[in-house]
């Protein structure tokens, strides 16, 4: 593997543990068969779908990502509106396989995809059919033809995906965009659609049981998905960026990853006046009062008898830390540590 190849640091085991709550393993299963039993229709049902014009082509692709979503329990909500037809780059940030059939859901597109899915037992097929453009990930030499595919795709009014983070995250953390892609879309002269994504719990929080990353093998990322729970898929159509804004695909780039990670703004710390210290109080002990004199001829009245004069004074009094305890010296320091 080259070196130039993006990598994530997410791992299975740090990002793609599920904390709601679990389906049972029938279910599960159940989850699984019918989700095996769309794609097995989205196969049959992709030659003749081609035929179609473009609108009840893509309302019946929309129809049968979104009963893909479905299947594994998911929901889907959508901010924003798709707009117009026409060519257009739609770039996303990665994070699951789930992310191809969630845009299609939304807005149904060709995928730039890594060469890799071609040889997987089932999106293969499927990519395959439905007009997927694969990138040869370890041959640096191959990314201009590329490029030049792709803007082919985008001249020709389709609209094309691209995750330029190269790799997918578990959602709580982005990759940098990389800028080959943007050069596409600057020599079709076609805007740039950010979108999104995001997988969330009940309350909120991001889901880590979509999360597909690291060495995560694919049958153990369809389970987990299978058994979670609650897991809601959120997906934001940002402003496009219009054709001409920017001529460097740097500028490009930049402006796209702004939209869809924005940066979240950090409250400025408040410097605090200092307190000016209190002098401490000395507390003020009276002076003992003088002893009456003793008159001659009366004796003087006797006094609280001295510590000396009984037999205890030679043993040490008991205080708080003297206390009987029936526990050994042992578990009483265990217990109450110094």
């Amino acid at each position: 593997m080259s070196v130039w190849l993006p990598t994530s640091p997410c791992t299975p085991e740090a990002c793609a543990g599920h904390e709601g709550r679990v389906a049972s393993v029938p279910r599960a299963i159940l989850r699984l068969t019918g989700a095996v039993a769309v794609v097995l229709l989205g196969i049959l049902g992709a030659q003749p779908v081609r035929l179609l014009p473009q609108r009840p082509r893509q309302a019946l692709v929309r129809a049968w990502a979104t009963a893909l979503i479905r299947a594994f329990g998911i929901r889907i909500t959508v901010h924003g509106s798709p707009g117009p037809d026409g060519g257009r780059l739609i770039v996303a940030n990665h994070i699951s396989w789930l992310d191809i059939p969630l845009v299609a859901a939304v807005l149904p597109s060709r995928m730039l995809a890594k060469s890799d899915i071609r040889t997987w037992p089932v999106l293969g097929p499927l990519s395959r059919q439905n007009g997927t453009l694969f990138i040869e990930r370890d041959r640096i030499r191959a990314l201009p033809d590329t490029v030049e595919t792709v803007a082919r795709a985008l001249l020709g009014g389709d609209r094309v995906t691209v995750f330029p983070e190269g790799s997918t995250w578990c959602g709580r953390a982005q990759g940098p965009f990389r800028r080959a892609a943007f050069q596409s879309a600057l020599d079709a002269r076609v805007p740039v659609q950010p979108l999104r994504i995001t997988y969330l719990l009940h309350g909120g929080h991001p889901a880590g049981a979509p999360a597909f990353v690291g060495d995560d093998p694919l049958a153990a990322s369809l389970w987990r998905i299978a058994r979670a729970r609650g897991v809601r898929a959120e997906v934001r159509l940002l402003p496009r960026i219009p054709p001409g804004r920017y001529t460097h695909r740097r500028d490009l780039a930049a402006a796209a990853q702004a939209a869809v990670v924005p940066v979240v703004p950090v409250a400025p710390v408040v410097p605090v006046a200092p307190v000016a210290p209190v002098a401490p109080v000395v507390p003020v002990v009276p002076e003992p009062a003088p002893a009456p004199p003793s008159l001659p001829g009366i004796p003087s009245q006797p006094g609280p008898p001295s510590a000396t004069d009984r037999d205890s004074a030679k043993r040490p009094s008991e205080s708080v830390h003297h206390r009987v305890n029936s526990r050994p010296a042992a578990e009483s320091s265990f217990r109450t540590p110094s």
